[in-house]
């Protein structure tokens, strides 16, 4: 029952509606300058409200410990999804790797609905783990970069450009940015913003969600070389990994709406941050499959089945 109310918030039902249209061939659409004001007011939101709510409740070892977690996970992920692209989906090693990057990095729009729908359903996630979302969007970046040409894909004069790219992505420095504005701010300093920051905040993750939905829908109409077996990759991955993120919850002794949030971003598949350093890192990869793999199909199955599924277990797995 849990899972069908989640499934009916407002965020997610704007996002089948966009998938909907796109798929009926509407040509309903989100200006992009509008879409992309959503998506840096969204980032803002979420990094002020983690701040402050970081501020409340003070550094704690548990901080450290779910931090140094999320960055195991960003590290070694990749490595699973890597030897499965490989055996069952049957890439070359340089789109393997390329592909696998995605799939330790995370998706900011996934995480912040997932939130929205555990705050709504009784189990905010801590505000520290805005902090390790944003610690867990690099690591799989330089695992993927490994795993497709080795030792070699870190070295010559594209290093410093892509360490660049990679760790001054805008996503990231809006996010911390506004994480350790929350942090100085306080409750008391944030309230007279927060009518912006919180009150207008679902209603906005709406409308940017129903773009997404447009684009998810679209991207995968589009694409021309997704196999059955990269489609089933795409659905078995977030499963495996928000499998493995939750028993690494229940092994912190996480509450359930901490360990869920973990478990999201274990799931969850980048299709910002990590194409864009794939695509300067990995010229030859092919952006066919590894951007319909995260976007078309791994982050509508984590909107759609991922997160409601997550918000049921959680309760069961970390009391």
């Amino acid at each position: 029952m849990a899972a069908f109310e989640t499934l009916l918030s407002p965020a997610i039902l704007f996002f089948v509606l966009g998938a909907l249209a796109a798929a009926a061939r509407s040509d309903l659409a989100v200006p992009e300058p509008l879409a992309k004001s959503l998506s840096l007011y969204l980032m803002a939101a979420i990094g002020l409200k983690g701040g402050v709510q970081v501020a409340q409740a003070g550094l704690t070892p548990q901080l450290l410990q779910v931090s140094l977690a999320g960055l195991a996970l960003s590290f070694a992920l990749p490595l699973l999804a890597f030897v499965l692209l490989r055996g069952v989906a049957r890439l070359d090693r340089l789109n393997a790797g390329a592909v696998a990057a995605h799939y330790g990095s995370v998706s900011i729009v996934t995480f912040v609905t997932a939130s929205d729908a555990l705050t709504r359903s009784g189990l905010a996630p801590a505000g520290y783990m805005v902090a390790v979302m944003a610690l867990m969007e690099t690591p799989a970046i330089i695992s993927g970069l490994l795993l497709a040409r080795g030792q070699g894909a870190l070295a010559g004069g594209g290093r410093g450009k892509l360490l660049r790219e990679v760790l001054l992505n805008g996503s990231v420095v809006l996010l911390l940015g506004a994480f350790m504005i929350g942090l100085a701010l306080g409750k008391q300093r944030f309230e007279p913003i927060a009518p912006v920051f919180v009150t207008g905040f679902t209603g906005l993750l709406c409308l940017f969600l129903l773009d997404m939905g447009l684009i998810a829908m679209r991207r995968l109409r589009e694409s021309r070389v997704l196999s059955w077996r990269m489609i089933v990759l795409g659905i078995a991955l977030p499963l495996v990994n928000g499998t493995i993120g939750l028993v690494l919850a229940s092994m912190l002794g996480l509450n359930p709406g901490t360990g869920a949030a973990l478990a999201m971003l274990a799931a969850s598949a980048s299709y910002i941050a990590v194409p864009a350093a794939i695509r300067m890192a990995l010229p030859d990869a092919d952006p066919g499959i590894y951007l319909p793999m995260s976007l078309a199909i791994s982050f509508p199955f984590n909107i759609l089945v991922g997160i409601p599924l997550v918000t049921q277990l959680a309760p069961q797995v970390l009391n």
